[in-house]
């Protein structure tokens, strides 16, 4: 298990409140509303105990003291997040109008960028209080706001790909043959946990043809010797997200099913080669959709190549084709090209990669060869 890094300061915290305020004001933007969520984490360190229907909003402009606006009953919380002493808070009680209170923070006539979480109530409750205003989602207005990690994030991100490593070696030693996917998949839980994940977001165990549908849910289907087996697993452990993906057999692969994964770990590695700072988003698509459709199975081929990480485990950037977005040193995101052949099996291999100086590294390191599982 690896050991905790230093938690994050009000300074910290302070920086990307003004890092946020300024990227908000060069797009053209009065400001931003982050509503509770993983940017309001990001941002301050402060994640609501409840979800709660009582407005909830920090305020980031240019020139302007970063306020956190919170329900009475929930300021002595917010003043214990790490980032409180970077920020004002200015409270409502029940009974009183948030959005009168938070009025006046705001341009009567600006366009604002919102977090994509923001209720839509609260939203209406702005529109009609501040008819002037206008409001765009953060991820079209700001799309790389939380995409270049410091170096402590990239620690963050390093220790958790390291723990769901671990697991994954550790998972090659249960029995798979005769047992549910449920089963393996709460294996696989277990030890993420054993590892150091606080959080687990998804264990995806999809045996034989349910390793056809990328996203299939570990269900009530035993394994069978002769199944390919899709693994895809992650979580958070320090607050930064894991997610690796790899493509076991239960027993000896037929020569199909090898070809197959050598095809796709072969269009992963050419993804993962093609990072490269000033490279296109869409370049990393590119590159691995370019090997398997050249052996022919392109159009099985059917999800985009990889998306961010961080805070989440799915963010941006996105690698898909038409994103533009060159890659900056300190971005990351997950290279996971797959083949997917209905009613049949499915193969899917996964590395978060990080943009370097001079190209990329990979936060997995666990061998991407097919492993041979009982």
């Amino acid at each position: 298990m690896s050991s905790a890094p230093a938690p994050f300061t009000a300074d910290d915290y302070r920086a990307r409140m003004e890092r946020a305020a300024a990227a908000a004001a060069d797009a053209g933007l009065a400001g931003v509303l982050v509503a509770p969520g993983p940017d309001l984490v990001w941002l301050t360190g402060y994640r609501p105990t409840a979800d709660t229907e009582r407005l909830t909003l920090l305020v980031l402009a240019a020139g302007q003291d970063p306020v956190l606006v919170v329900p009475t009953l929930e300021a002595p919380d917010a003043a214990r997040a790490a980032g409180a002493p970077a920020l004002t808070l200015r409270d409502w009680t029940d009974g009183k109008d948030p959005y009168a209170v938070t009025a006046p923070l705001l341009d009567v006539s600006g366009r604002f960028g919102v977090s994509d979480n923001a209720w839509a109530m609260h939203l209406l409750g702005f529109q009609q209080a501040l008819p002037g205003t206008s409001y765009v989602s953060l991820t079209q207005a700001l799309p790389m706001l939380r995409a270049v990690k410091d170096e402590a994030e990239l620690e963050r991100l390093a220790a958790a790909g390291a723990a769901a490593d671990a697991a994954y070696e550790e998972i090659q030693k249960v029995p798979f043959a005769g047992r549910r996917e449920t089963d393996v998949a709460g294996d696989l839980a277990d030890l993420l946990r054993r590892f150091g994940h606080a959080q687990v977001d998804f264990t995806v165990v999809g045996s034989g043809p349910n390793g056809a549908n990328p996203h299939h849910e570990a269900g009530d289907r035993v394994i069978e010797r002769g199944d390919m087996v899709v693994l895809d697993f992650g979580g958070l452990l320090h607050g930064y997200g894991s997610d690796t993906s790899r493509t076991v057999h239960v027993g000896e692969p037929t020569a199909e099913e090898q070809r197959v994964h050598d095809v796709v770990r072969e269009a992963q590695a050419a993804g993962c080669a093609a990072v490269r700072p000033d490279a296109a988003c869409q370049d990393i698509d590119r590159a691995a959709r370019a090997v398997i459709t050249e052996f022919g199975y392109g159009e099985y081929f059917i999800h985009r190549t990889g998306h961010g990480i961080g805070v989440t485990t799915h963010e941006p950037p996105y690698m898909i084709e038409g994103e533009e977005q060159p890659l900056v040193p300190g971005m990351c995101f997950s290279v996971e090209p797959g083949i997917y052949l209905p009613g049949r099996f499915g193969v899917r291999i996964e590395d978060i990669v990080t943009v370097t100086e001079d190209g990329g590294r990979r936060l997995n390191t666990t061998a991407r060869e097919m492993a041979i599982v009982d």
